[in-house]
């Protein structure tokens, strides 16, 4: 059931429970107002025909005063009398006849008062007459109560049709921003967001007009910056792959050529008996293998900070400041890694490796700088993450390249912020604070980044 026609169902109900106790009360008033009337009434009959019979002491014509006496109730509402004796003498009620129809049956019932008869003998001089017979009849009041309701009864009807059809009209036009809400709602389930509601509503549904339109440009902005950030991860992905394709190409690929020569004509100077010969080509396999591992360790560091899952967050750090000091001997580099901080698990660890990486990268190649330091510092339920360097800093026409955007997204998918500015002593300062506790649904986000 719609709620138009709950709220119409509640209001009926409520009119036909105050109709029921309104006719519950009428009808208590109505029966004994009835039989007070009739009681009255048949009170003051007998009280009028023995006053009548004690004048009739002195009549001379008894009989003929006695017809007189009961021809003097023609016309009573209430009373319907009758000579029983040497005359037959009969006095009816007055039928009124009813505006609205006859009364119904189930009506009389319901009043529940019947005739009663009160007989009163006659006794003239010592002489019979016979007896008046006085009997009440509540046709005529309980007409006059019939009309009363069916009047009573005809305003309420009416006021309470057109109170439902008010509501009903009222109800649908103050239901009718709600179902263009459920559209506009509809359309947002649908991935269409730009819906905003414009309509003029009553102040109650104003503010919930403000907060939808509020979310649906939240949510525009959202999916926005989500399609923004899905770019930008496709296009560090794809630069990752070319430099690796780059590296394999460059680096591996001239070793494994190099080896499957060497392999060759060790194989055939084998068959040939030449054992010495094939012995300095199998040394420069094992000469080729070397720095073939050496760039294979490099890249795998690149996919996944060696040592942290075997010696820690410290190791891996330490891994990625000697790998940098091998090169660039000329700076001076600092690591501070707080107590709490080893055992930051999957995928804290590896977001902490990402910054430093991507931090130690920017600083040695772009910065120029003589010391760089990194801290990893432990602050109650966060973890505060500084890589600083005294590098000639970031010039304003020069924002975050890719590595930091994927940086950034990848500090956002687990619930961080990161920072990146200039010091005002010099150099630039990258700053995350990441969550102690990483909800699941951000570790997935995570995991799925850092997928090649």
């Amino acid at each position: 059931m719609s709620l138009r026609l709950r709220l119409i169902a509640l209001v009926c109900g409520a009119l036909v429970l105050s109709l029921v106790l309104g006719g519950a009360t009428a009808w208590l008033n109505a029966s004994r107002s009835v039989r007070t009337e009739m009681r009255s009434a048949l009170l003051v009959g007998r009280q009028t025909i023995e006053s009548a019979i004690e004048r009739l002491q002195q009549a001379r014509e008894p009989l003929r005063d006695l017809d007189e006496l009961v021809v003097s109730f023609e016309g009573n509402r209430h009373l319907r009398v009758r000579l029983i004796g040497e005359a037959q003498a009969v006095a009816t009620p007055v039928v009124e006849s009813p505006p609205f129809g006859a009364v119904p049956r189930w009506f009389v019932r319901v009043i529940g008062v019947r005739p009663v008869t009160d007989r009163v003998p006659i006794a003239v001089n010592g002489r019979d007459y016979g007896t008046i017979a006085v009997e009440t009849d509540p046709h005529n009041e309980i007409l006059e109560v019939w009309n009363e309701f069916t009047d009573s009864l005809v305003t309420p009807v009416m006021l309470s049709g057109l109170t439902i059809l008010l509501i009903y009209l009222f109800i649908g036009r103050a239901l009718r921003p709600l179902e263009s809400l459920a559209g506009a709602l509809e359309q947002i389930g649908d991935g269409r967001y730009r819906t905003p509601m414009g309509d003029r509503l009553a102040p109650e549904l104003a503010r919930l007009r403000d907060s939808f339109n509020r979310m649906a440009a939240r949510l525009a902005a959202a999916d926005g910056e989500n399609r923004r950030l899905n770019e930008q991860l496709l296009t560090l992905q794809e630069q990752e792959r070319s430099e690796l394709a780059r590296d394999l190409h460059d680096e591996v690929s001239p070793f494994l050529f190099a080896i499957s020569i060497d392999a060759a004509s060790a194989s055939r100077m084998l068959k040939e008996g030449r054992a010495t010969e094939a012995r300095e080509h199998v040394q420069s396999i094992a000469d080729a293998v070397r720095p073939l591992q050496r760039q294979v360790r490099s890249m795998l560091g690149r996919l996944h900070p060696i040592g942290l899952d075997e010696f820690g967050l410290r190791e891996a750090l330490q891994n990625m400041i000697a790998f940098w000091r091998r090169r660039c001997p000329e700076i001076h580099y600092q690591l501070s890694v707080s107590g709490g901080c080893e055992d930051l698990g999957e995928p804290m660890g590896s977001t902490i490796c990402r910054i430093v990486q991507e931090s130690l990268s920017n600083s040695v190649r772009h910065a120029e700088a003589t010391l760089i330091t990194v801290s990893i510092v432990r602050q109650g339920k966060e973890v505060r993450v500084e890589i600083l360097d005294n590098g000639r800093g970031m010039s304003e026409s020069n924002g975050p390249g890719f590595g930091l955007v994927g940086i950034s997204e990848r500090v956002r998918a687990i619930g961080g912020r990161l920072t990146v500015s200039n010091k005002p002593s010099g150099g630039v300062e990258v700053a995350a604070v990441l969550p102690r506790r990483v909800r699941q649904e951000a570790a997935a986000v995570s995991v799925q980044a850092e997928e090649p």
